[in-house]
């Protein structure tokens, strides 16, 4: 769907004539070596006919060798407001669980021929979960895919009670859960340069060219963004409980946006680029996994003649469904259970989201340094209920071309 969106049919005709052009080349030679020579020229030529070279150089030397070092941060927060059981009685709750685990700090190598790569890094913290990346960028096109998979115990908790008699009491608490929560992430994004022959995204963040000019380019973008948060361990129950049920959370979101970047170059080898693209939602979707315990918050329950619990009948031997956990004063019985009792899925549009990206390099000689920070924020909200992911990295990089 990206690959339709953003590129023009007359783009991909005159791609599929040179895609012809060196498969016709490739047959007429016979050894790998000589194939590879041929690859490499057809790369060579792409790369400097596809830009205007008044303004984006395309260096002789076309490896890049690049160690770095990179950042990434991710903030997670679910919301909701919860009315009283009984709809007559005007009171209610307003709570927020908000995850931020530790910042995923790695170093690596990166090693790239024109405007293929392969990169490989080093996480430097523990307990910081799996962060996988790919990003590739040519004239005219860029694409980048982030996936995060981690688990955290922290939890900020707030909650603001609104109580029949009009009185207003806020609670907050950093604390752990008692079973770490899962939190999934998964981030594509590819994008079209109109003006690619004279304002180059590479140069500002692989620099697998050089910027000579000033120059700035409207960008079209298309985005699809999935996160999932899972705390449906039973030791848990008291969170979901809070949160009437919920134990697990789906997001997917697909975006469509336009937005503007700019390279200014004050003088040669030096390069700022500040790239900003608002992105409106057309497909939203919230998918939520409820769950039932045998515990509740009730305050009228008898302390001691429920006897033992059932699983099979889900009772307790007095043939009630739910104990009160003010009773027990813990969190987590040893006899609690949890289960999963259904779904609710809700769809929506017209959510804006922001894409924002900034990258500093210099180059002199055969060798550059640089600087890229990119801030992706995304919303969903559908009535009282609310889920937020920011996902930012930041990284430096110093390379040699070959």
């Amino acid at each position: 769907m990206i690959c339709c969106l953003l590129f023009p049919r007359n783009t991909a005709m005159l791609a599929q004539s040179s895609i012809g052009s060196l498969m016709d080349s490739l047959g007429s030679v016979h050894t790998w070596k000589e194939r590879l020579v041929v690859f490499q020229h057809y790369l060579d030529e792409s790369a400097k006919a596809k830009v205007d070279q008044r303004y984006i150089e395309v260096p002789d030397k076309p490896w890049r060798v690049i160690l770095r070092q990179k950042a990434n941060a991710v903030n997670v927060k679910y919301n909701n407001t919860l009315e009283a059981l009984d709809p007559s009685v005007d009171a209610h709750v307003d709570w927020e669980m908000r995850f931020i685990p530790p910042v995923a700090t790695s170093v690596g190598f990166w090693v790239g021929y024109r405007g293929a790569s392969v990169s490989y890094s080093h996480s430097l913290v523990k307990n910081a979960g799996r962060y996988f990346t790919f990003s590739s960028t040519g004239a005219q096109y860029g694409f980048n895919f982030r996936y995060r998979r981690f688990n955290t115990s922290a939890v900020n908790f707030r909650m603001t009670t609104y109580d029949i008699d009009g009185n207003i009491s806020d609670y907050e608490k950093d604390d752990d859960t008692p079973s770490p929560v899962w939190i999934r992430s998964t981030y594509v994004n590819g994008y079209y340069v109109f003006n690619g022959r004279r304002y180059s995204q590479d140069a500002a963040y692989n620099q697998s060219v050089v910027q000579r000019h000033s120059a700035g380019s409207f960008l079209a973008g298309a985005t699809w963004y999935q996160s999932s948060f899972d705390y449906s361990d039973v030791a848990n129950n008291v969170f979901m409980i809070i949160a009437r049920g919920m134990g697990r959370i789906k997001v997917h979101q697909a975006n469509l946006g336009l937005g503007y970047g700019y390279n200014w170059v004050p003088f040669r080898g030096f390069i700022f680029n500040a790239m900003v693209m608002p992105n409106i939602s057309f497909y939203n979707r919230v998918k939520v996994y409820k769950y039932d315990s045998n515990y509740d918050l009730s305050d009228d329950d008898a302390p001691d003649d429920f006897g033992e619990w059932n699983p099979e009948t889900r009772k307790w031997a007095n043939g009630e469904t739910h104990r009160s956990l003010l009773y027990e004063k813990k969190d987590n019985p040893a006899d609690a259970e949890v289960w999963e009792t259904g779904t609710d899925t809700e769809y929506s549009w017209g959510k804006v989201n922001l894409d924002f990206r900034l990258g500093i390099a210099y180059n002199w000689k055969n060798y550059f340094m640089g600087f890229q920070a990119q801030f992706s924020d995304f919303h969903y909200d559908k009535g009282k209920c609310g889920v937020g992911m920011v996902d930012s990295f930041a990284q430096l990089a110093l390379g040699v071309r070959l």
